[in-house]
């Protein structure tokens, strides 16, 4: 069945493939079970867990389900016992093979999981224990640099951890902040280790797309000392290289040929006599007529930046743990746990695009363009011939970094029998730094004859730019000395944007659990926390200010030849090769790194924050305390002479927020917003045993997830109250809003398990979500009188003509803001089938499944149109970041030697932003299947041989913008498949 799954199959066929091979195994579960009821597992005390030892997949699979059964509400987990021992070699990818949940991808690798549809922002994680948040970078398309509540699980080597167990059910002493689900990463300890124990492996790997070999190497060290073995100390290292390409299409979003009520962003250049924009007009004749009015439309949706480009990855993460332990008696055990982390990664992107149709007529943009032939399909315009395009050869260089650091201590200590307590304290640190943000771009301006096709493939048009690309004479480095006239633009720009993002969160816990009785057990405690996010941005002031090139140099000594472009996707007729900027000769020439002015003309390099208007935006603290007390009572008992547990429980919390930044508008002006809200959490979780392999579980609880920091895909700060103003190229205004009520709702959750044989489970679960406060993105297209209106301060009728002259009060912007709004319902479910074939002849006894699949529902109501405050115009559709269906798929063979599996993991579309950017309903991005293998063979009790092939069907990145009916091509990227050979040795 597995063989059957190729990467350009439809979404129904991978549907009915998925379906077809679950209800083959639910026939062989229901066909078997009986007969292998006495292979069942026994009872486990609900109270009592047992030590947990793993030596293969498949003891895997069964220590897993073991810690299910025994949790009272909702809970998956994955466990590994040896170092490099995890299912996958990345935390989310190992993630995504647990019911519900789905991941998404930068640079081939996962970054951030979405659980039950609710994205990274609902989901909370913590590592050894306490709430954490890593940050690393990005490229533009998968979000930047991550500035939000969200983790990105690509900072950590999966190596470091030992568990992973995902909380889908809320209780009073789980600490609040999501919608979603808890994930607890744990570090491993030395007390999880009998005595001595060393471990290694070390990897090569090698991606067929960047044809470049990488190291992977990971080690362990444990023992335990003194008399009674009271003293335990571990320390763990992990270290990894990766590089890779990017290739592919995007189009930075499509918008409105004609966008209507605006007289200078927009619509082409119309044939007649006189100029468009300082350009000759199209002659006027019947050909040239009647493409202007195919192409000229205000519901014709045009790319904005048509372009191909490589994106070359270099990444280096390296991960260190110690783990410390004293258990002086039975009675007390205390852990010290440090974690580091560190990834340091370069990424460039080259691109090779046209221009014009992303800018006005001040900024000669798509006013000048002429349009020779053009067709129009479902309101898209698919193919066009045109003239005075400008075309840009860009180039883009950052320097990435993100150092984790976490501190946590506990102790724990039994007072009596009945009576016991915990103490934690713990900080988190994750400073993210992306001190060189570097693009410099070649230029040719007014190139006649440029076109594009999207007939054969609307993800990979031909484009045909009109001119030798590779040719250095047919480019040009248009500095300073070319003057500020319509003729003279574009200029070229060398663009630097420095910025970084540092996260602290410090948590102190204290807990205390008393026996009530033999039945019930009474917990309580209080948790304080601090969370600190500073944010950081610089930039220079003119960016399109660039001095000449001294007398002797030409394009082609500051120029470089990208060549080899396009294996496996770019269609015939696209060019596979051509010039970009040589940023190192180009730094060297102009000395740009300097933080100076140079002297000469455009040689301007200094770098400013608060005081530069389009760097304001990235300069904001947000600091938050939240105060929780808690109290819960489990118990155990019988219901109709059927076992009975659960828990039942109450948390409160109060939230103080300070959140401070640099409002664009009035000069840079300094803002500090706060806000404080309280929320009472009930939480009830019911497990009934009918007979001693079937579970019932019930829960319901109040929920909440604090509201988002920022969003950089929208490019707007949810909580800092600040104002921004752009008065061109594009215009645009955002402003913020400290007041915003946190994401809040009412959860049910409903599951059965069956675990009908040894190592087996069949489950259902019906999960439903009522999100009764929610927050959304809004934007509005307004005059600049209404935004005078509608806040006079921040957007006084001077600011408009900004300097230029170039807006007044009639110019159309896009207001870009945070809002609540009412939310709505969301509900799903989960079936989860999990395996060994035992019962089949021969070497099929050593076969095993697992599979599971989920489909989630909601109806969120979008504000569509703002008026004083209140929302006149409203559209209902799925959450954002919800994928309506995904699953996932693992085959797998174990016998004493041999271990081999292959994993699919399939997730539904699902949508980025509503409403979308530059008039489009919708932003998404489609569908993905992933295919994974790996294969192990023991050759001695402590070496191993090992293989790994990720991402076999080379799954493309593809992101969209339009509607339902619409869907317009904006990413459309690929990464290749990745390969490890290598070996683990264990002592």
């Amino acid at each position: 069945m597995m063989q059957a799954i190729q990467p350009g199959m439809t979404r129904a066929l991978r549907r009915s493939l998925f379906v077809g091979a679950s209800g083959l195994a639910v026939a062989l579960s229901l066909g078997i079970g009986a007969a292998a009821a006495q292979d069942a597992q026994p009872q486990e005390d609900a109270t009592e867990i047992d030590e947990i030892v793993v030596t293969g997949f498949r003891a895997s699979l069964s220590a897993g389900l073991d810690a299910k059964r025994r949790e009272t509400g909702v809970v998956d987990v994955i466990v590994a016992e040896d170092i490099a021992d995890f299912p996958d070699l990345n935390l989310a990818e190992s993630i995504q093979r647990i019911p519900g949940v789905a991941i998404d991808r930068d640079a081939g690798e996962g970054r951030s999981i979405t659980v039950r549809g609710l994205g990274a922002d609902f989901t909370r994680t913590r590592i050894n224990g306490m709430e954490a948040q890593a940050t690393t970078g990005a490229t533009d398309s998968s979000g930047g640099a991550n500035r939000g509540r969200g983790f990105d699980f690509n900072v950590f080597a999966s190596e470091l951890f030992n568990s992973i167990t995902v909380r889908k059910t809320a209780a009073a002493e789980t600490e609040e902040g999501s919608l979603g689900a808890t994930v607890d990463l744990q570090a491993v300890r030395p007390f999880d280790y009998d005595g001595f124990t060393a471990a290694a492996s070390a990897q090569v790997g090698y991606n067929d797309l960047s044809e470049k070999y990488n190291p992977r190497v990971a080690f362990l060290l444990s023992d335990q000392f003194g008399s009674n073995d009271e003293f335990g100390a571990l320390v763990s290292l992990a270290y990894s290289e990766r590089s890779l390409l990017e290739e592919g299409f995007s189009s930075v979003r499509w918008a409105p040929a004609a966008p209507p009520g605006s007289t200078n962003s927009g619509g082409f250049c119309a044939p007649g006599s006189g100029s468009c924009s300082g350009v000759t007009r199209p002659a006027n004749t019947p050909a040239n007529v009647a493409a202007y009015n195919t192409a000229n439309q205000a519901n014709v949706f045009i790319p904005r930046l048509p372009r191909y480009g490589r994106l070359t990855h270099e990444q280096e993460r390296l991960g260190i743990t110690g783990s410390f332990q004293y258990r002086p008696t039975t009675a007390t055990l205390v852990s010290l746990d440090i974690l580091y982390s560190k990834l340091d990664a370069t990424r460039q992107e080259d691109f090779l695009e046209a221009l014009s149709f992303s800018r006005n007529a001040g900024a000669g943009g798509q006013p000048q363009i002429g349009v020779r032939e053009a067709v129009v399909e479902n309101n898209m315009l698919v193919y066009g011939v045109f003239d005075n395009v400008d075309i840009r050869s860009e180039s883009r260089f950052d320097v990435l970094s993100t150092e984790y650091t976490q501190i946590s201590l506990s102790a724990e200590h039994d007072f009596a029998d009945n009576f016991r307590g915990r103490f934690y304290y713990g900080q988190a640190e994750s400073n993210f730094d992306n001190p060189i943000q570097t693009t410099v771009t070649l230029d040719r301006q007014n190139t006649q004859g440029y076109s594009y096709d999207f007939r054969g493939n609307m993800n990979a048009p031909v484009i045909d730019y009109g001119f030798d690309v590779t040719d250095p004479a047919a480019w040009a480095w248009r500095g300073v000395n070319l003057g500020n006239t319509v003729a003279a633009l574009p200029r070229s720009e060398i663009r630097l944007r420095p910025n970084s993002v540092d996260t602290l969160f410090t948590s102190w816990q204290g807990d205390l659990e008393y026996d009530f009785s033999e039945f019930v057990t009474i917990k309580g405690g209080v948790n304080f926390k601090t969370y600190d996010s500073d944010s950081f941005e610089a930039r220079r002031a003119v960016e399109t200010d660039v001095p000449a090139l001294p007398a002797g140099t030409t394009v082609a000594d500051i120029s470089t030849m990208l060549t080899g472009f396009g294996s496996g996707l770019a269609p015939n007729g696209v060019d596979t090769s051509w010039l970009r900027p040589d940023l190192d000769a180009i730094a060297d020439l102009f000395n740009i790194y300097c933080n100076c002015d140079t002297g000469v003309p455009g040689g301007d390099y200094r770098l400013t924050s608060i005081t530069n208007g389009n760097a304001r935006n990235g300069n904001r603290r947000i600091y938050e305390e939240d105060l929780a007390v808690y109290a819960q009572a489990d118990f155990n008992t019988e219901l109709f002479a059927m076992p009975l547990r659960g828990n039942f429980g109450v948390r409160h919390v109060r939230t103080s927020l300070e959140a401070t930044g640099y409002s664009s508008t009035g000069g840079g002006t300094k803002v500090t917003g706060f806000h404080e809200y309280d929320d009472t959490l009930p939480s009830l979780n019911l497990v009934l045993q009918p007979t001693e392999d079937l579970y019932l579980r019930f829960g319901a609880a109040k929920v909440m997830a604090r509201p988002q920091i920022g969003n950089t895909l929208a490019g707007t700060n949810y909580l800092v109250p600040t104002t921004s103003l752009s008065t061109g190229p594009n215009f645009t205004a955002t402003i913020g809003n400290v007041g915003l009520e946190p994401f809040r709702a009412d959860t049910l959750d409903f599951s059965v398990e069956w675990y009908f044989a040894k190592e087996s489970l069949l489950s259902f679960a019906w999960f439903y979500k009522d999100i009764d406060t929610y927050i959304q993105i809004l934007r509005q297209d307004l005059p600049y009188a209404a935004l005078t209106a509608l806040n006079p301060s921040a957007f006084a009728p001077a600011f408009c003509p900004g300097g230029a002259g170039n807006c007044d009060a009639t110019t159309i912007f896009q207001l870009t803001s945070a809002v609540n709004t009412k939310g709505g319902p969301l509900k799903g479910f989960e079936i989860s089938y999990q395996q060994p074939f035992r019962f089949l002849p021969g070497l099929l006894s050593n076969t095993g499944v697992q599979l599971n699949y989920t489909h989630v529902e909601s109806e969120i109501d979008y504000c569509d149109t703002r008026v004083n405050n209140f929302c006149t115009v409203t559209v209902s559709n799925d959450l954002i970041n919800l994928s309506p269906e995904s699953w996932n798929a693992t085959l797998y063979y174990e016998d004493d030697k041999f271990s081999a599996r292959v994993s699919a993991a399939y997730r539904d579309q699902y949508l980025q932003n509503v409403p979308g950017r530059n008039g489009n309903d919708l932003e998404g991005k489609a569908e993905t299947f992933n295919l994974d293998a790996s294969a192990s063979y023991q050759v001695t009790d402590q070496v191993e041989l090992t293989f790994e092939a990720l991402n076999l069907t080379d799954e493309e990145n593809h992101q969209w913008v339009g509607t339902d009916d619409r869907q317009s091509t904006s990413v459309y990227h690929h990464t290749g498949r990745q390969y490890y050979v290598g070996a683990r040795y264990r002592f």
